[in-house]
């Protein structure tokens, strides 16, 4: 159902049960099934613990050795009743939510929140999920985007300044100042979350398209998804092949949807200070090697 988007009559003819008995075990797994796996296999990283992608290379070890990991927030199309059309209808026009993901740098999705409207900003979906469980210890910190206020708990670009990896690219100039280049080096670290996404919507396609499923069950199918994909990693299931699989839903049916935010929000004083400090630890570092 999650790799196909199959109906219940498709599912009804393909395995040969009745109505009734999808309805039942569908339901059952959304409502038991996944909020259980999600509280056993959705689980944050150890903060006592460096991962080894900082851990092991110079460019990220020691400024980012308190880095969690990344968040980022995705739209995922739904179908609902026209009256409440108005919410969930995002910038491209289209209805979805808004969902919030963190994950750490091998790949694995450590707590998703979905819900959100579609006309929600990715700030106030990060702060309510804040408030319902996701949490961050003290001097812990995650990688965002520049949709996100810059925080001493979460990390954002400088606003106005080069940080896509494509402008640091073959045939583009080095980092110029501190601020370059830090934002250059979380993006390397922050580009584990959208490739995360990226393996998520190849492996689950569902995740492009509305569905038949009342609102309450399209909400969770973002988790569910989620919970696949870690128990795939946790058996080494490999990604390269989902390169090379037909199409399991037809791409015309894919909602157009928003790529993310952009704010104005003012930074926050403690968190300036801390990209401050690791942009000049940095700085200096890189001179060094340069000279």
């Amino acid at each position: 159902m999650l790799s196909h988007s199959a109906s219940y009559e498709d599912l009804q003819v393909f395995f040969g049960h009745n109505n009734d008995t999808f309805h039942h075990h569908i339901n059952h797994f959304f409502k038991v099934v996944v909020p259980t796996l999600a509280r056993r296999f959705l689980q944050p990283p150890d903060p006592h613990q460096v991962q080894s992608k900082i851990q092991d290379n110079p460019r990220f070890y020691s400024f980012f050795k308190n880095c969690l990991g990344a968040v980022d927030g995705t739209h995922i199309p739904i179908s609902i009743s026209p009256e409440k059309h108005s919410p969930f209808r995002n910038r491209k026009g289209t209805l979805s939510i808004n969902v919030m993901v963190a994950c750490d740098f091998d790949l694995n999705i450590t707590f998703v929140s979905s819900g959100w409207e579609g006309s929600a900003t990715d700030s106030r979906v990060l702060r309510s999920a804040m408030s319902k469980g996701f949490q961050v210890p003290p001097e812990k910190i995650y990688l965002v985007d520049g949709g996100y206020a810059n925080t001493t708990s979460f990390l954002a670009p400088y606003r106005g300044v080069r940080y896509h990896l494509k402008e640091f690219g073959a045939g583009h100039r080095r980092p110029q100042n501190p601020k370059e280049l830090f934002n250059h080096r979380p993006a390397l670290l922050r580009n584990h979350v959208e490739r995360a996404l990226g393996v998520l919507k190849k492996r689950f396609p569902i995740l492009k398209v509305a569905t038949f499923h009342m609102l309450e069950n399209q909400v969770k199918i973002p988790i569910a998804a989620a919970i696949f994909h870690n128990l795939i990693r946790l058996l080494h299931g490999d990604e390269e092949w989902l390169d090379h699989q037909p199409d399991n839903i037809d791409p015309s049916n894919f909602v157009a949807l928003p790529n993310g935010d952009q704010i104005s929000d003012p930074r926050t004083a403690q968190g300036n200070a801390l990209r401050d400090t690791i942009a000049q630890e940095m700085w200096a570092q890189y001179q060094q090697h340069l000279n």
